[in-house]
């Protein structure tokens, strides 16, 4: 049975350390209602029904269906496994439990790949100074949208006749490809502490600190117990010399594995930045090593040099998302008629 344009959705951005709740009322031009976002800490809380009643609870908001964002393949439509998270979650349980009519599984990814259709102006910053695209200009685009935070999140978001589809993936956990010396070295150092190293060992929350403390033993330095927030705290006053290198190679190799991507999925139109380290790291994003290696393609650095680069600063693109996806499982146009 078709959903009614007027029923509100519940929406769950749910990651490895937080979960986030709102609700979408599809028939606004907005449909992300600002004031009915929540954010819990996933420690503090047994599963996400409970967390899910607490928010209901909070709020006094009345739901009749659910989108969940999760971060974690999902199997068959009907259960997640969240990656960095120790809730496994069943569409059919939770609409069980919370009296629900219906819940969409999908991978966060999928969701932040959404919410590049909603974001305004505001929403965007241009990394580099290629032209920003515009969605829905062309009868065909394929975007990449990638994003550091608890984990790597990889995405895609296909524009084909004005209708919107996106590729859910697991890409963060693709292997690393080493390229300059000190990647090799960086390669080495993580290869034997971990055995396989895949990008998101590099390129998260947690790759801050393993790539500072590969840095460290580099070049023989004793390194601190330092946490994400440590290392950018100290790389933005100045104040340890290892963690500026550390995030000025976070970048580099940021881009790198971002223009690794656009090569995989053919997203010529562009590639959105999200995640939470993104507005952090921005200013070394915008310094010029993350596109220095981004087009640095070999014979596709023409081609690479002509793909835009937007970071997303909205703080809420995985809620965006699925208020997004909301509005599409109502049958309304998600983008403006040409």
């Amino acid at each position: 049975m078709s959903p009614s344009r007027s029923v509100p959705t519940l929406l769950v951005d749910l990651g490895g350390t937080n979960v986030r709740f709102g609700v979408a009322d599809t028939s606004r031009p907005r449909p992300l209602l600002a004031d009915s976002i929540r954010r819990y800490r996933v420690a503090e809380h047994d599963s996400l029904v409970s967390t899910a009643k607490h928010y209901l609870a909070d709020t006094g908001l009345e739901v009749k269906r659910a989108i969940i964002a999760a971060a974690g393949r999902i199997v068959d439509g009907e259960t997640v496994k969240v990656t960095n998270n120790p809730w496994a979650i069943s569409a059919r349980q939770t609409a069980s439990a919370l009296n629900l009519t219906q819940v969409h599984l999908v991978n966060d990814f999928a969701a932040q790949s959404m919410a590049v259709t909603l974001l305004q102006g505001d929403d965007l910053v241009d990394v580099g100074t290629v032209a920003r695209p515009v969605i829905g200009s062309e009868d065909k685009q394929t975007f990449a949208i990638v994003g550091p935070g608890t984990g790597l999140g990889v995405g895609g978001l296909l524009v084909r006749q004005r209708h919107c589809s996106v590729l859910q993936t697991e890409g963060g956990h693709a292997g690393f490809a080493a390229h300059t010396p000190e990647d090799i070295a960086i390669l080495d150092y993580l290869n034997h502490k971990y055995g396989r190293v895949s990008n998101e060992r590099l390129i998260c929350g947690q790759g801050l600190v393993n790539l500072y403390d590969a840095i460290c033993h580099i070049v023989g330095a004793k390194a601190a117990d330092l946490r994400p927030e440590d290392i950018t705290k100290r790389a933005k006053d100045g104040s340890c010399p290892l963690c500026t290198r550390t995030v000025e190679t976070f970048a580099g190799i940021f881009g790198s594995v971002t223009g690794d991507l656009v090569l995989t999925l053919g997203a010529w139109d562009g590639v959105y930045l999200t995640g939470g380290l993104i507005p952090v790291l921005l200013p070394w994003l915008e310094r010029g090593r993350f596109r220095e290696r981004f087009e640095a393609k070999g014979r596709f650095r023409d081609i690479m040099e002509k793909v835009p680069t937007q970071a997303i600063m909205n703080p809420e693109p995985g809620l965006l998302g699925a208020a997004a996806l909301a509005v599409m499982e109502s049958g309304q146009p998600l983008l403006p008629s040409r």
